[in-house]
């Protein structure tokens, strides 16, 4: 059956290229302007599913999918998946590499190859774009004299490579989730990550330790933790938290017991395979 996704677009942006890994080609790939549109479009009934970016190797979270998912309405992880990530400076066949003046690209890839774009490009302005394949499509209307974006973006709208490989991370990865609305858990595979954000009543001493003794009674691996405000008051706040394990597993279900007479609030935020 033929599923529709929404993904942090536009066309040739990193999420395309790995959605286009865990889809079939029947499916539909339909690409929103932010992570906040993706998610709404499964909100709202418009798409199934939706993939975007939460976390890369070299950059950290991605901010804007973790306040999405612990505090907009309720929507779970299905699925996840990581693509290496590598970066091309890209222009118009027309331009000459001289007179580069203005570079676009967005916050996260400026960050991973801010040595490149200091050794080759001190005097550009950098201007921030929604997406790398929003700075390469600009690009192509004439909005910049050069754009950074993933290599699919130069030949989706038609540009010209004037330098590949150009992070200062090689080894750069990013991590994607699949979302949906609350349904029937993924089975467990034995291989499987729990995704939770946790909420304190207010802030105090002890409140990250008190939940982390809870994981640590009943032998849980977190894989990830992440605080985030919750945008009521200072000293208010939430984290995100990753754990190896099921949530149908023993010891996972404990933990997430005992925090439940700790904290002020819990949203199971999914059970799913971890990526190969």
């Amino acid at each position: 059956m033929s599923i529709k996704y929404a993904y942090l677009g536009p066309a040739a942006t990193f999420t395309e290229a790995a959605l286009i890994k865990i889809s079939e080609k029947s499916d539909q790939l339909i690409a929103y302007a932010n992570v906040t549109a993706a998610l709404n479009s499964v909100r709202n009934g418009e798409c199934q599913k939706a993939l975007v970016p939460i976390e890369n190797s070299v950059e950290g979270v991605v901010a804007r999918t973790l306040d999405e998912l612990a505090i907009g309405e309720p929507l779970v992880i299905t699925a996840e998946t990581t693509l290496p990530v590598t970066f091309s400076l890209m222009s118009l066949d027309k331009t000459n590499p001289n007179e580069i003046k203005s570079i676009a690209t967005h916050p996260h890839a400026e960050a991973q190859c801010r040595s490149y774009i200091a050794k080759n490009f001190p005097y550009a302005q950098l201007i921030e774009t929604s997406s790398t394949a929003a700075a390469a499509k600009g690009l192509s209307k004439g909005d910049y004299d050069a754009a950074i974006a993933a290599p699919i973006a130069a030949k989706n709208y038609g540009l010209k490579v004037l330098a590949e490989n150009i992070g200062d991370n090689q080894g750069a990865v990013t991590r994607f989730v699949v979302v949906e609305k609350p349904g029937q858990t993924p089975a467990a595979t034995g291989k499987d990550r729990t995704s939770l954000a946790v909420f304190i009543d207010i802030d105090h001493a002890g409140a990250l330790l008190e939940i982390l003794n809870e994981f640590a009674k009943h032998q849980i691996n977190l894989t990830f933790i992440q605080s985030r405000p919750t945008g009521i008051e200072l000293g208010h706040y939430h984290f995100i938290i990753d754990v190896e394990g099921h949530i149908d597993e023993s010891g996972v279900s404990a933990a997430l017991v005992g925090l439940k007479q700790i904290c002020d609030d819990i949203r199971f935020l999914g059970s799913y395979p971890q990526a190969k």
